[in-house]
């Protein structure tokens, strides 16, 4: 796990203002699931995003198709997703955590719009524990804000640059 000095940084707070978010959440694994949640909450009140829209989801392999739908809407400036893949005894964690990630970056690819990936795939509860903590902690799906934020202010960034 990167520790705090080790992430990326985060734009100053209110730097979301007027951008609209979209959320997709994965319903597998809720305990995990709401702390995410939790820390979206928490970073998009940081950076000042008062418009958004949450779609759910089974699992994490239905959240490429769902970011897609968001993004063609033409209604969404950035989009995090958030979802947590444990370990079990057979290879589905491979294929649901490989899966999840190729199709959100094709997604971001093919569209354009911005994603945060705020899926932890990891080999326990106490390991999703870990990366879904509270405030000040290390929270996966507030990390996932920031970068979905961050993504975005360069977009409409390159956008204008010839204006």
């Amino acid at each position: 796990m990167a520790s705090g000095d080790q992430r990326a940084g985060r734009p100053p707070p209110g730097a979301g203002a007027g951008f609209r978010v979209g959320i997709v959440r994965a319903t597998w694994n809720p305990d995990i699931v709401d702390r995410l949640s939790d820390g979206v909450r928490r970073g998009l009140d940081d950076l000042g995003v008062t418009e958004g829209t949450e779609v759910t989801v089974p699992g994490c392999f239905e959240i490429p198709l769902a970011a897609k739908m968001l993004a063609n809407s033409g209604r969404i400036d950035a989009i995090v997703t958030i979802g947590a893949v444990i370990r079990g005894e057979t290879t589905h964690y491979e294929l649901v955590s490989e899966g999840a990630a190729q199709g959100v970056m094709a997604v971001q690819l093919e569209t354009g719009v911005p994603i945060g990936f705020g899926l932890v795939t990891v080999e326990s509860e106490e390991q999703g524990h870990a990366r879904s903590e509270g405030p000040g902690g290390h929270n996966v799906g507030e990390d996932a804000v920031y970068v979905a934020v961050t993504m975005a202010l360069l977009a409409r960034d390159v956008a204008t640059d010839g204006d």
